[in-house]
């Protein structure tokens, strides 16, 4: 059976991450953007990660660029945004895709775990979010425009 410990992606700055590194702690993946709408999620997502990460909460950002071309600069853009905008703290990967043929395993992984809406697969749009439990399987998906703020209840539920 596949979990979340199986998978290893790299940071930002390129460092492979293993994912196993998270293992026994709650973890709320988000695909993010920085020129979307819901782009000020990022603060929500920081404060979360700020209370709740001492109890067992890690959050894990993965910027994709599929959604209206709303993530289009390098890595060291994105980075210098998160920190500048959101004094964003928690670990930020490099730009993956989420859907299609080049859909990253790992996404492929937690869209069949947690189907949207009717029964699709398909993520809908940037700050689609995945809460996996401790055993590193997925626990829920919410919608993009979830806050994260609601999000609090079941993290803690889970912690």
């Amino acid at each position: 059976m596949t979990s979340l410990a199986d998978f290893t992606l790299p940071l930002l700055e390129g460092t492979p991450q293993s994912l196993a590194d998270y293992a026994g702690k709650v973890v709320l993946v988000v695909n993010v953007a920085s020129k979307c709408g819901l782009t000020p999620q990022y603060a929500g997502l920081e404060a979360l990660w700020r209370e709740l990460g001492p109890q067992g909460l890690v959050i894990l950002g993965f910027p994709c660029n599929q959604f209206g071309d709303q993530e289009p600069g390098s890595s060291a853009e994105i980075a210098q945004f998160c920190s500048a905008t959101y004094d964003v703290s928690f670990p930020v990967f490099a730009r993956i895709e989420v859907n299609g043929s080049d859909a990253h395993p790992l996404y492929v992984w937690l869209k069949s775990s947690a189907p949207g809406i009717f029964g699709s697969e398909a993520i809908k749009w940037n700050f689609t979010k995945f809460l996996i439990g401790r055993d590193g399987l997925v626990a829920e998906r919410f919608a993009p425009t979830t806050e994260p703020a609601d999000l609090a209840a079941p993290i803690r539920a889970l912690l």
